[in-house]
């Protein structure tokens, strides 16, 4: 790996403190902020607007917001984007930690589909596929992305009129009790499902959000039973959870206060 260039760090630096505040700054708030000399902050920012990363606000003389360069590449950028390919590639890395099955999935309608998936090397493990669907209550990235849904989005998709369809014994099949697991899964971050979609598996799963910060998809590790427990389940959460705060992060998400 080569040497970074100071400079050019620096510049990056200046740039990354717009995506804080109300968007604006002026140089001696970046240099309070960058604890750079102010010769090196000016002579920084003036090149850097005379490449249009950074341009003048109107009437505020001396305050400094993004240009449009930076709004070029990022559309570059996203155009470029695959969800499934990024998916594959975070769900490989996950697999690796944990030896367990991995899967992104997305929502249509009221079922998911899979759209990654990385095998577990072990040889008792979930039997499943890229492009396979199902009912979206069932499986633990389903309910987190219904659980992302407005309340009308929901009721669109999930009527409490209609009793829902089981897999297995364990499969809730009740609205009324559909809704309020969703409610508990939007106060933890994380959904779980045990038995549902399949009686010898369980899985947790995560939300992978946009760069709008919407809930786009959802990553989940699958375990079989005879591998499954409490302190098992706690561990795969955060590493879903980190899992899927990567493949966010590779869609433009940007957590707060990061």
């Amino acid at each position: 790996m080569g040497r970074l260039v100071p400079a050019v760090t620096r510049a990056l630096d200046i740039l990354e403190l717009f995506l804080d505040g109300d968007g604006t700054l002026s140089a001696p708030e970046i240099t309070r902020k960058l604890g750079l000399p102010r010769t090196t902050v000016h002579e920084l920012v003036t090149t850097l607007a005379a490449r249009s990363y950074l341009v003048q606000v109107p009437d505020q003389p001396g305050r400094y917001r993004l240009g449009v360069r930076p709004y070029q590449l990022g559309s570059r950028y996203a155009e470029q984007l695959d969800l499934a390919a990024e998916g594959r590639q975070v769900a490989r890395s996950v697999a690796e930690t944990c030896d367990e099955t991995v899967h992104v999935a997305i929502l249509e309608g009221a079922d998911v589909i899979y759209i990654a998936k990385v095998d577990s090397t072990h040889a008792v493990r979930m039997v499943s596929a890229a492009g396979r669907r199902l009912p979206a209550h069932c499986t633990s990235v389903g309910k987190m992305l219904l659980a992302s849904l407005s309340e009308e989005a929901l009721a669109a998709r999930i009527p409490e009129d209609r009793p829902l369809t089981a897999m297995t014994d364990n499969s809730i099949t009740s609205p009324q009790e559909l809704r309020r697991h969703l409610a508990e899964i939007r106060e933890r971050g994380i959904a779980v499902e045990q038995r549902e979609s399949n009686p010898d598996v369980s899985c947790v799963a995560a939300p992978v959000r946009d760069s709008a910060g919407k809930v786009v998809a959802a990553l989940s590790i699958s375990v079989p039973m005879i591998r499954w427990s409490e302190e098992r389940q706690q561990e795969l959460a955060e590493l879903a959870a980190k899992g899927a705060g990567e493949l966010s992060a590779r869609l433009g998400h940007r957590r707060r206060g990061a």
